[in-house]
């Protein structure tokens, strides 16, 4: 019985990230591209929208960190499993 929980929690989180969603990556883009179309009249503004594009550059580095390591985990899980 603790076996079969233990199977579903496992499962659980196996498909949680695999959700018919739109991933981080195509958030961030979406959000780069509108930030990208805007041209502020200001130069209060423009450094504003500036700051902005570099927050996404960092936010974007951060997530493609982020799948690489879910990866090698998901992959350590793997072998963990296959070698019960």
């Amino acid at each position: 019985n603790m076996q079969k929980l233990d199977d579903l929690v496992r499962n659980f989180i196996k498909s949680e990230g695999k959700q018919n969603k739109p991933s981080v990556h195509t958030y961030i883009q979406s959000i780069s591209e509108i930030v990208s179309s805007m041209s502020p009249p200001s130069l209060r503004d423009r450094r504003r929208l500036q700051i902005v594009k570099e927050h996404l550059k960092e936010v974007r580095k951060h997530a493609r960190h982020m799948q690489e390591r879910i990866t090698i985990l998901e992959e350590q899980v793997e072998i963990l499993e296959e070698g019960k």
